[in-house]
Parts: structure tokens; sequence; C-alpha cells
């Protein structure tokens, strides 16, 4: 392994969109660097998982295949509980992936990160079943149900940390990436507060900001031979007043969708704070919106974006590595 190749590798959460993580390293993979460590929260933490075990290839072959009428039959619905998707059938797959690994056996360090409910507090496994930590850490609260491990109640990692960068600084690496799939759509989405009237607006404004969120909320941009009559939740109440003075909810609103944008919202504000306290040398950003949180049947899609924003990401690094490496003196 070349000097200067060794990766501290950093994978946040965000459903779906987490298939790109699997693109990341396919290229970090490719372009010959070593990764010495991962920490992962929620679909960071099941990938990571998944390589620091030598397993991501297997799971990457068979998330390519999956299409949407395979993930809501590994979704479990429930009337009532703690969680949305109950998800049995697939935490049952997963756990074939797994094979009964620890992770303090794993040749590649390895931390995954959960919320305990309890404490209020961001949790590291680093060692014990892996399986059990991943399940704890992908527990997205109101969706999949929480779970319990030594009197914790455990859910998701985003909670409190969503691109867990601080568990890989144990670890001597040459540089430290990260990827976030919390990115904003536009630039100053991060900081500008939108300043509106309550009042009926019925401009062209108006009009396309609706259009952007039905588009968010509906994946009118996936696969429409995917586009199945299937819905992962009820469809949240319409106000049947018409002297309300707001406007009607979006039609085919769903519970599961504002569930996973609000925690989406929370996650995202939560990560630029985070990031900004302990900088990345490599920060991918994928966007918010390249897919929802539960399409999770866009697999090769979210792998393509994820190896594209990589292969980006590093050309402009190595670059800046080879020029400061000409500007250095020679030695007398």
């Amino acid at each position: 392994m070349s000097e200067g190749r060794r990766v501290a590798l950093s994978l946040g959460s965000g459903g779906a969109r987490g298939y790109a993580h699997i693109g990341v390293i396919e290229e970090l993979r490719e372009r010959g660097y070593e990764i010495v460590t991962i920490a992962g929260t929620s679909m960071g933490a099941l990938v990571g998982g998944l390589t620091a075990a030598g397993r991501i290839d297997d799971f990457a072959e068979w998330a390519r295949g999956l299409r949407q009428r395979d993930v809501l039959r590994l979704f479990d619905l429930r009337i009532s509980g703690p969680g949305a998707i109950a998800a049995e059938r697939l935490f049952a797959r997963m756990a074939e992936f797994f094979e009964g690994a620890a992770i303090e056996d794993l040749p590649i360090p390895f931390t995954a990160v959960a919320t305990d409910l309890g404490s209020r507090r961001e949790v590291w496994f680093q060692q014990g079943p892996l399986q059990a930590a991943v399940r704890a850490s992908i527990a997205i609260p109101g969706l999949f149900s929480p779970v319990m491990i030594n009197g914790r109640l455990l859910v998701d990692g985003g909670l409190t940390n969503p691109v867990p960068l601080e568990p890989t600084t144990a670890v001597p690496a040459d540089l430290t990436l990260a990827v976030s799939l919390l990115a904003p759509r536009h630039r100053r989405e991060l900081t500008s507060p939108v300043h509106t009237s309550s009042a009926p607006d019925r401009s062209v404004a108006w009009r396309e900001r609706l259009v952007r969120t039905l588009a968010a909320l509906t994946g009118r941009d996936s696969d429409p031979v995917d586009d199945e009559q299937h819905d992962l939740g009820d469809e949240v109440a319409v106000d049947p007043h018409p002297s309300s003075p707001t406007d009607a909810l979006p039609p085919g609103l769903r519970k599961v969708d504002v569930t996973a944008l609000s925690f989406e919202t929370i996650q995202s504000a939560l990560a630029r704070y985070r990031m900004a306290g302990l900088p990345a040398d490599i920060v991918i950003d994928v966007p918010v919106d390249a897919c929802k949180t539960l399409d999770f049947h866009r697999a090769e899609a979210m792998i393509d974006l994820g190896r594209s924003l990589a292969a980006e990401a590093l050309d402009q690094f190595e670059a800046q590595q080879r020029a400061l490496q000409l500007d250095e003196p020679e030695p007398a």
C-alpha cells in the first residue's frame, strides 16, 4: 500500500441514499486506498459493518436486484406498535450477511452509532454482535421499531450524530473521508431562514413551490416500471373543512413521508454543526433529494451516484496533493 493512502471513513445516515456509500467504497478500492477504520450511522452503519466484515460485495449484488415489490415484501407494515415498519423479513435477511460476526473480530476497526432514548446520548458499539449493533443504529424513530440492549432503549444514531467522525480518530490514518447523505438542494438552504406570510398566496412562485413539494413527496423521478399501487403507511388525513385558513395537504401524503422528512430535517441541521467541529479532509455530499428515505429499490442508481461523486472529490483531492508536493522545497 502506497504512502498517504490510509483512509478513515465516516458513513452518514439517510435511508436508501446510503447505497451511495457502496459506490464511494468501490471507488476508493479501485484507486488503491486502504480503509483502516469505519464509523457509521444508520444505513452508514449497515454498509460500514458489511464492509468491515468483508461482505459488502454480496450485499451490493443482492441490493441491485431488488425491485419495489421486493422491498414491500421485506417491510412488515403494522397498525400499532412503536414503529410503523417491523421489517422482520429484512432484518432476517441482513442476519445472513452478518453471519454472526462480532465487531471486535472484524478485520477493519468499526463503530456503529445509535441513540439511547433514556439518557439522550449517542452510543458507540465497538464490540459485541455486529447484527445487534447495526439493528439499533438503523431504528429510524417512528418507522422502525427501537431495540433494547443491556437496558438501553436504542434508536437511529442519526438523532445524535448523523455523520460520525469522532470514532475514527482512534486509528492512525492519512486522511479522513466523510459521506453525508443530507446535502441541501441549494447552498443557501444551509443557513438562510425563509421570511414569508401566512396569508393566502396564489402567485406563480406558490405554484412552483407546490410542484417541488409534490415531486419530493411522491418521488416521481423513480423508475416508472416500479411505480406500483402500494403505500408504506396510511395517508395523512386531509382537513375536510374548506374554510380552513391553510392549504389542503398534498394528495397521497403518507405518515411515513412526514416522519422521514421530519427526521431528515433534524439530521441535516445537526450534521452541519457536528461536522464543523471536526472537519474531514474530504466530504462527499449526496443530495437529500437524490432519492427518498425508503426507496430501497434504487440501489443501482445510488451506487452509481456515490461512485461518481467520489471520483469527482478524489480527483480534486489528489490534484491538490500533487500541487502541494510540487511546492515543497527540495532538500539541500
